[in-house]
């Protein structure tokens, strides 16, 4: 190779770089509350169920990433804006659990799922897995790479210099995550080099189809020095890829005696750009609870010199289905908290059409398995991530109308909901909680109805200050409002929710 051919292609490849970097915005965007992201599994993702027994049987075609590509256009019409791919890498079959392993099992770090990979095309499973995220740049929509926290067993078996092992030399299991093992990650230190240049193998292969962002499977249980190393190795390659740690202030403690406990507060100073806060309690809070998680929220991510942001984890595949929780209520509830609240919204496949998760087979036994597990184990009302089953969906219209609904109005108020000011105001009803949005002479109103059970009639809100001649605009919910002497009052229905749009 001459030096003038060595220059050109390393100008070439300099100029590559910097455009791949430019082209990533995911950072920018997660820090100013402008994602919208939706979590999910490839295999299930747009699975072909043809005699609708809700299993992908032998002669039908499971999610894989061109498939996928069919649902990109769905997707972006719902308002969504950015996938959380839960895990592509290999998935381990020893000790497994369910009829295809947990997505969340790795078989390895560095390479790519060929369960994920349709079997009748000529291109690589790489060029496949590009192939997905380049049609959903396309349509405008980011994608994030889930890491799992965890090896399999399979792959103890193979590299056992990457597992904690305890007195007997036994790989450790956390909690009651039976199917995979801890990593041995080190202390902040004295780091693991195998382990650290294990997952530098995973960056470069999100990196290498195209990924703009990782969520990190339970961050908290590798060191903060782990995390600022693998953070810089990924700045230095694309100074915008976004890292989200699944990780809650409600979390105390490690999953395992062996493993190390960092805090989401000290992961977000280790260069994390966003975590998942606690919403996921909603379904418990009473109306000042709620509402002090979310000042909580507001004030700690202003605390730290970098940007920073949350997701509203009302609800994930960790979740119980919203619809059994609290019924439809819940679920539209919870579109619209996340339109109108500070933060980025977030949500599970098939939670917009209201699937309950429930499959007619589950835990029972199976004729075949691609594991060493003959039964259908799931998650009881929980998107299923062990067995080759049907496509999330639900049919619920109503929740379907509120959740587009609710996102289109996000859009249309975009500059109000990222950059408004958030007020907290008093009701007279410990079960409702009610806050404002306000940006200039513009004000959005939220009211809702913790109790999903029963109505709760004469709310007065009385710090509004409103002139005798408002007319506010109902966004959602009944229309049954008065303003008496400055003062709003209005009645709600079990689980109710209303968005009110003010021009002072």
């Amino acid at each position: 190779m001459t030096k003038k051919f060595l220059l050109s292609f390393l100008i070439a490849a300099s100029i590559n770089s910097v455009c791949f970097a430019a082209e990533n915005n995911l950072r920018t965007l997660f820090n100013t509350n402008k994602t919208n992201i939706c979590g999910i599994n490839i295999r299930t993702f747009n699975a072909k169920d043809l005699n609708g027994n809700e299993i992908i049987d032998e002669n039908e075609t499971s999610g894989n990433f061109l498939n996928a590509v069919e649902r990109l256009d769905e997707i972006k019409g719902l308002g969504i804006n950015t996938l959380h791919v839960l895990p592509i890498t290999p998935v381990g079959r020893l000790k497994a659990l369910g009829t295809a392993g947990s997505v969340y099992a790795a078989e390895n770090f560095w390479s790519i799922n060929p369960q994920l990979v349709a079997k009748n095309s000529e291109l690589t499973d790489i060029e496949q897995a590009r192939r997905f995220i380049d049609e959903c740049h396309k349509r405008g929509i980011r994608v994030i790479i889930d890491l799992p926290s965890c090896g399999s067993y399979d792959l103890f078996l193979t590299h056992p210099e990457l597992f904690i092992k305890d007195e007997k030399r036994c790989s450790i299991v956390p909690t009651d995550w039976t199917d995979v093992r801890l990593l041995n990650t080190g202390k902040n230190g004295n780091l693991n080099q195998d382990v650290l240049n294990v997952h530098k193998k995973f960056i470069d292969l999100v990196l290498s189809i195209g990924a703009d962002g990782l969520r990190a499977d339970v961050a908290t249980i590798k060191p903060s020095e782990f995390w600022k190393e693998i953070i810089k190795y990924t700045h230095h390659k694309d100074p915008e890829f976004m890292f989200l740690a699944e990780a809650s202030d409600s979390w105390r403690e490690p999953p395992s005696k062996y493993a190390e406990f960092t805090p989401y507060d000290k992961l977000l100073e280790a260069g994390f750009d966003g975590y998942y806060g606690s919403f996921f309690n909603l379904k418990d809070w009473n109306a000042d609870e709620f509402m002090e998680h979310v000042k909580y929220n507001l004030k700690l991510l202003n605390s730290y010199k970098a940007p920073k942001s949350v997701i509203m984890s009302f609800t994930t595949h960790d979740e119980v289905s919203p619809i059994l929780l609290h019924g439809e209520d819940f679920s539209i509830m919870i579109s619209w908290l996340n339109a109108t609240l500070p933060f980025n919204p977030y949500c599970i496949d098939g939670f917009f059409s209201g699937d309950s998760y429930l499959y007619p087979w589950a835990n029972t036994p199976a004729e075949k398995s691609e594991t060493d597990d003959y039964s259908y184990f799931v998650h009881r009302g929980k998107l299923d991530i062990f067995n080759f089953s049907r496509k999330p969906g639900g049919g619920n219209e109503k929740i379907l109308e509120n959740f587009k609904k609710a996102n289109q109005f996000r859009a249309d108020n975009l500059d109000l909901i990222s950059s408004g000011n958030f007020a907290q105001h008093k009701t007279n009803n410990p079960k409702v909680f009610a806050f404002s949005r306000i940006l200039k002479d513009e004000i959005i109103l939220v009211i809702g109805n913790l109790d999903f059970k029963s109505p709760q009639n004469k709310i007065s809100i009385n710090d509004l200050n409103l002139k005798k001649d408002t007319k506010p605009e109902i966004i959602a919910g009944g229309d049954n409002l008065k303003i008496v002497r400055k003062n709003l009052h209005t009645d709600l229905n079990a689980g109710e929710i209303k968005v009110i749009k003010i021009k002072r």
